[in-house]
């Protein structure tokens, strides 16, 4: 089985000889090539809906990873610390894995890693990341489909810590690979449009004037790192 670009990084921060579980799982891609690849002492996966988690039963069944656990529940509502030392949650909103993570708190243990890649609102999960904890270790960026992601591995600390604007915006990527920059490029973008239309309508000063820095530090990030104006 070929995993997509995004699944595939994924899969890549697993480490070998971990127990994972796979939070919303859907079709099950991931739970099967990781049980195939071998690198895994045990997985399981959950979905919130039924007919994905069937369609998963269906996938693993065919493949042979009938040893693979499928839970019906909302996030890890059904997981336990014994179960899994890597957790990994994809292909979900970053407020919602904000929640998932905020209501297992197994999670608070150095011991667990985390791989968590938000669609939407990833900086609003970096600040809750960093407002609980969770240290951030490695952060990658893929363009997938025509869209792009960050990808997080992250892991419980102890101890809040501050992050700035710019921090919230790129988390750690960095513009050393080609979707590196065109994630960085694409927050730079955002904030700069913010700032225009905040400061069109003259309304909002203290947001406009973090949009007009975020995107400035961006704009001398780019240039510094890769030569290339913006």
């Amino acid at each position: 089985m070929k995993l997509s670009k995004r699944l595939t990084i994924i899969s890549d921060m697993v480490q070998s000889g971990s127990r994972v579980c796979d939070v919303g799982t859907d079709h099950g891609y991931l739970p099967v090539f990781l049980y195939k690849s071998g690198k895994c002492e045990s997985i399981c996966a959950t979905d919130i809906r039924e007919k994905p988690l069937e369609k998963a039963k269906k996938n693993l069944s065919r493949s042979g990873a009938s040893d693979v656990k499928l839970f019906l529940c909302d996030g890890l509502d059904l997981i336990s610390r014994d179960m899994a030392d890597t957790i990994i949650i994809s292909g979900i909103g970053g407020e919602v894995i904000s929640g998932i993570i905020d209501r297992a708190l197994f999670l608070r243990d150095y011991t667990v890693t985390l791989i968590i890649q938000p669609t939407t609102g990833a900086d609003k999960l970096r600040e809750y990341l960093a407002s609980s904890g969770f240290m951030v270790a490695c952060e990658k960026a893929v363009e997938d489909n025509g869209k792009l992601y960050s990808i997080m591995k992250c892991h419980f600390a102890g101890k809040a810590y501050p992050i700035d604007a710019l921090r919230k915006s790129i988390g750690i990527i960095k513009p050393h690979y080609p979707d590196g920059i065109a994630y960085i490029e694409k927050q730079y973008r955002i904030a700069n449009k913010r700032a225009s239309e905040l400061e069109s309508t003259g309304k909002n000063t203290v947001c406009y004037l973090e949009s007009k820095t975020v995107a400035e530090k961006i704009r001398k990030l780019l240039n510094k790192e890769t030569g290339n104006g913006i």
